[in-house]
């Protein structure tokens, strides 16, 4: 039972690493070449920056500052966890070995 209960988080876990890296590269992109400016990850919670009646794309200091880092830092935590996740997997084969 443990098993599966560690298999499913470890799934969990790899794909939120998979969307957080697909994030990362869609950010890179839009910094690097202006694509992906209407992607919804980079919507604002509240209210849409319009100037003369046009939606504005997201202010590049704050993908590069602000969304950037924050990606960065929760992939790093997800591959933490990953680790955490093998160790312990590999602790509780050896104990039943």
């Amino acid at each position: 039972m443990p098993n599966k209960t560690m298999n499913a988080k470890r799934k969990a876990v790899l794909e939120r690493i998979e969307s957080l890296q697909q994030a990362i590269g869609r950010a890179q992109e839009y910094l690097e070449s202006g694509k992906h400016a209407r992607w919804s990850g980079f919507s604002p919670l509240f209210v849409h920056k319009l100037k003369d009646g046009k939606e504005l794309p997201p202010h590049k200091d704050w993908v590069r500052n602000v969304f950037l880092p924050g990606k960065e830092k929760a992939l790093k935590r997800a591959e933490k966890t990953v680790e955490q996740l093998e160790n312990a997997e590999a602790q509780s084969h050896a104990a039943k070995a």
